[in-house]
């Protein structure tokens, strides 16, 4: 099982539950945890619902499954069902599934510890005062039978008498499986807190019976009580190995209730807060700079108590390329929109207002603002573009089509059409017209190193190696001081294994960055040279000073925080984990985000209380090898 530490930047397509973007030119920390997690047999799954694709130097798109094909499919021409079709179909099976695991936690008839004889007509009659009378040949011998009358009752549906006989076999002789025979009769008659009594009584005798551990994890989350049913469900698939997959699938889904359950505590004290200034960097690079619009020069009636004043300073405050500038950006063009004396800029205002509020995670006011933009403005084509982006975003392909044939009509020639347009392409799996489009932007605008970038990574994807190597050389030498074309050329290299190269990349990147600005606010490089150094000679102290560095750089960096929680626990530093996996559930922007943060949180969580409470199955897991002990990297 490789030990391999999934790529940042390359074109990934994962399944995951989220409905944000993530960092447009480097994946998110979520792309790196799933992918992650869909190579390793690890403790953590990945929650279905939305697949989310990254593209290299371009923005991330996030579909359903439902119209997403998997990576090198082909995209099905059948009506798309409606979200409340899905829905439906999605409860039922989810519905079905869990009525089976019940029906099974059900199921109480299992062999006693001693060969049961066939019950007399005359069954014992026995009581807490009589029972200690009897010798103990002879408790063995009236429980038997007891427990093969309680298995005959529950047969016909007479759970109250079962119940009666398994007491009293319980009174002659505890065992196991009397309490979880009764727990099964309790379970039948949705009496939850005398399942949780039962079956942990049954496993305080036997702390691996998996029966019984799956039905407490049954019982615990029809109480509402999803931390001990994820910890039950996380034992019960260490015990068998991950085989059962009814156990993996009710894990994937009570870690999705613990998830949402406690994101929606941190979604309600997050405030609007912008994402890492490398996160804003790399999207607002995505599109091709653009002079602030004329008329918006220095003059006397562009004060800050003035609207058009305060859209200019939003501007400038956004070319400093700095979380404090962005930070102050977002502020001004909110404040430019509230003065309202924007006259012919009140379509631009909107715009940039809709960009930071996209940042901030609020998709849907962000959509608002993009509407009224080219509802005043139908020429302002980056409102398209942008509005293309979040209908992708939410699930809607058609309206982002839409818009991208709506902006052509009012720029054919604006190549950011193109190269956004050619991500829709891309997340399908329609390399050769993401290709078409990729170079139709380069044709237009040879100046945008991205589109290059892309071109090349889409080649890769392709199968075409030797056309993605030579695009990314050309691009070396045309666009020689600019640090992403080393970075994303680092990436391909990794991808094929070739360390040594790849690390000369990401030094360059980095030399490079330093040039531009002392402390380069773009930490890429040195993430993804810790990233190599792990996978090529497992150097964890150097791979982690590198993300240390980054983190001290830009102190929000998901991807850094991602980076380290994945080093840490690769070398079973789980407590040190779980702080990095739970920061990453601040840094999160979305309510999707969080959910998917606070799932890997929970899952390290449940795994320190496995080390805790079941330590003999934390020495099995280690001895199943690196990648499952250390929930895999």
């Amino acid at each position: 099982m490789s030990s391999r530490l999934p790529l940042s930047n390359l074109p990934q397509t994962v399944t995951i539950d989220s409905s944000s973007l993530a960092s447009p030119s480097s994946s998110s920390i979520w792309e790196r945890f799933s992918k992650w997690a869909s190579e390793n047999k690890a403790l953590v799954y990945t929650i279905a619902g939305v697949a989310v694709v990254v593209t290299s130097a371009g923005v991330v798109y996030y579909l359903s499954d439902a119209s997403h094909p998997a990576e090198g499919a082909t995209v099905s021409t059948e009506k798309r069902k409606s979200k409340k079709e899905r829905r439906k179909e999605k409860k039922k099976a989810e519905d079905e599934k869990k009525a089976k695991e019940e029906k099974t936690a059900s199921a109480p008839v299992e062999p006693a510890n001693t060969t049961p004889e066939e019950p007399s007509e005359e069954l014992p009659d026995v009581d807490e005062d009589s029972v200690g009378k009897l010798s103990e040949e002879t408790r063995k011998l009236y429980a038997a039978k007891l427990k093969v009358a309680g298995n005959k009752a529950y047969g016909s549906k007479d759970y109250n008498k079962a119940i009666e006989l398994y007491g009293k076999a319980i009174l002659c002789k505890p065992d196991p499986v009397y309490y979880s025979n009764r727990a099964a009769c309790y379970n039948v008659l949705s009496d939850w807190e005398k399942v949780v009594e039962d079956t942990s009584a049954a496993i305080a005798m036997d702390s691996e019976y998996i029966k019984a551990l799956n039905r407490r994890a049954i019982a615990y989350e029809h109480l509402g009580k999803f931390s001990e049913a994820l910890l039950d469900f996380t034992v019960s698939c260490i015990i068998d190995g991950f085989a059962n997959e009814s156990s993996r699938v009710s894990l994937e889904r009570v870690l999705k209730k613990v998830a949402e359950k406690k994101s929606k505590s941190i979604m309600e004290a997050k405030g609007k807060k912008l994402p890492s200034a490398t996160f804003v960097s790399n999207y607002l690079q995505s599109f091709r700079p653009k002079p602030i619009p004329l008329g918006l020069e220095e003059s006397e009636d562009l004060g800050e108590d003035r609207g058009k004043g305060q859209l200019r300073k939003g501007y400038l405050a956004m070319a400093a390329k700095t979380g404090d500038g962005y930070e102050e950006a977002a502020k001004a063009f909110e404040k430019a929109l509230q003065l309202s004396d924007l006259g012919e800029y009140q379509a631009d205002a909107l715009n940039m207002r809709a960009t930071f509020t996209y940042l901030q995670g609020d998709a849907q006011a962000a959509l608002a603002d993009l509407d009224k933009s080219v509802e005043l403005r139908p020429s302002l084509v980056q409102s398209y573009i942008k509005r293309a982006s979040l209908h992708l975003e939410l699930g809607n392909k058609e309206a982002a089509a839409d818009d991208f044939e709506l902006a052509i009509t009012h720029d054919k020639d604006d190549p950011d059409i193109y190269y956004h347009r050619a991500q829709l392409h891309f997340i399908l799996g329609e390399f050769a017209e993401a290709a078409k489009d990729y170079q139709k932007s380069i044709d237009l605008d040879r100046s945008f190193i991205y589109s290059h970038i892309q071109l090349g990574v889409t080649q890769y994807k392709m199968g075409s190696v030797a056309s993605a190597m030579s695009t990314f050389r050309r691009s070396i030498k045309n666009f020689e001081d600019v640090p992403d074309v080393y970075n994303y050329f680092g990436e391909l290299l990794l991808d094929q294994q070739n360390f040594a190269d790849a690390i000369q990349k990401f030094d360059k990147a980095v030399e490079i960055e330093k040039k531009i600005k002392p402390m380069g606010i773009n930490v890429l490089p040195l993430i993804n040279k810790a990233v190599t150094l792990f996978q090529w000679k497992h150097d964890y102290q150097e791979a982690e000073n590198l993300c240390q560095k980054a983190l001290i750089i830009d102190p929000e960096c998901d991807i850094a925080v991602g980076t380290m929680a994945q080093l840490l626990l690769q070398q079973a530093k789980v407590s040190q984990a779980l702080k990095y996996f739970e920061r990453a559930a601040e840094l999160a922007r979305t309510e999707g985000e969080v959910v998917n943060a606070v799932s890997y949180a929970e899952a390290t969580r449940t795994q320190l209380e496995v080390q805790e409470k079941y330590p003999q199955l934390a020495a099995r897991l280690q001895a199943m090898g690196p990648n499952i002990g250390g929930m895999g990297l």
